[in-house]
């Protein structure tokens, strides 16, 4: 089982129209409700994969039951802490004219210390029968910045693997409690660590000093097209794979920690597992909802993906 943490939920609404024009009436070509929250985004993956997991997370008003439906249409299990307010709704406008999509995203509730205090007390109950653990996205008001270090220490007591999926002070206040991989794409990488990035090359450079400053064990950044780069004991690989036809990128750098996890509970090494990963991450794009996917379009493009040592 596949435990993921979702504290700030959301409900994606996809619009898709064929170029946004400021100042004027739109009308969208089609409209897709999709689970949202990087956490539940990563269950919908492990569906996709054939994987069982477990979601938690904060949930809130008829917003948040909509979701909780479309989680429920995912065969995604749950245990769900319902707050005051309402969870967020995330708009994502995909332009078809010119293949790009963005976000449009409404604040979120407030998470009280009881249910904070439950949410860990939830975790700390089913984390030693996980195989990973995946804690991703941002915060709500009442969460405090060192959430996913207490998650790390936690899931340390029991032997479990995390992966740590968020950018700024949440991902720097978990560095000292040693996460098994720390994720995040090429942008975050850079707000979240203060540098400017010249170009992949540079990245990698400046991956490797970050990683020896701070301690960090493994770093994977996602960077869009140019692939997955991957900071590792192993080496440092850039997996990439053939460019896809978007329909809805939102989502794919969720798949990647939802594959690498898969497969490194199956044994295999990091060269195999970023490129299974870089494959379902192009499959996710290739679909109406976030994150959604077809196995068979990873396994077709799962041998297209090319793996170099950098």
């Amino acid at each position: 089982m596949f435990l993921t943490i979702t504290a700030n939920s959301a409900l994606d609404r996809v619009i898709y129209i064929d170029e946004f024009i400021p100042g004027t009436t739109m009308r969208p070509q089609k409209l897709v409700e999709s689970v949202g929250g990087k956490g539940f985004d990563t269950s919908v993956v492990y569906r996709a994969l054939g994987q069982e997991t477990l979601a938690l997370g904060f949930v809130a008003g008829e917003t948040g039951k909509a979701l909780v439906r479309l989680l429920d249409k995912y065969g995604i299990q749950h245990d769900l802490i319902w707050v005051n307010g309402e969870t967020r709704i995330a708009d994502v406008i995909v332009e078809i004219r010119h293949n790009r999509h963005s976000h449009l995203i409404a604040q979120s509730y407030q998470v009280n210390p009881d249910a904070y205090r439950d949410l860990l007390g939830r975790f700390e109950a089913v984390v030693a029968k996980a195989s990973w653990v995946v804690a991703s996205g941002s915060l709500p008001e009442g969460i405090p910045a060192n959430f996913y270090g207490t998650l790390a220490e936690i899931a340390r007591k029991y032997n479990v693997p995390i992966l740590i999926d968020c950018p700024g002070e949440p991902a720097r206040q978990a560095i000292p409690f040693k996460p098994a991989i720390l994720k995040m794409n090429n942008r975050e990488f850079s707000e979240t660590f203060g540098i400017d990035i010249l170009s992949l090359d540079d990245l990698k450079q400046k991956a490797l000093s970050i990683c020896q400053m701070h301690g960090i064990q493994t770093l994977v950044i996602t960077c869009g097209e140019q692939g997955i780069l991957a900071i590792t004991a192993e080496g440092c690989y850039l997996a990439a794979s053939p460019k896809q036809k978007e329909v809805n990128a939102a989502g794919a750098g969720d798949a990647a920690s939802a594959t690498l996890t898969w497969r490194f509970s199956l044994g295999e090494s990091w060269r195999q597992a970023v490129q299974w990963a870089a494959a379902t991450s192009a499959a996710t794009v290739l679909t109406e909802g976030t994150a959604d996917c077809n196995f068979s379009d990873i396994e077709r493009i799962y041998p297209l993906v090319t793996v170099q040592t950098v």
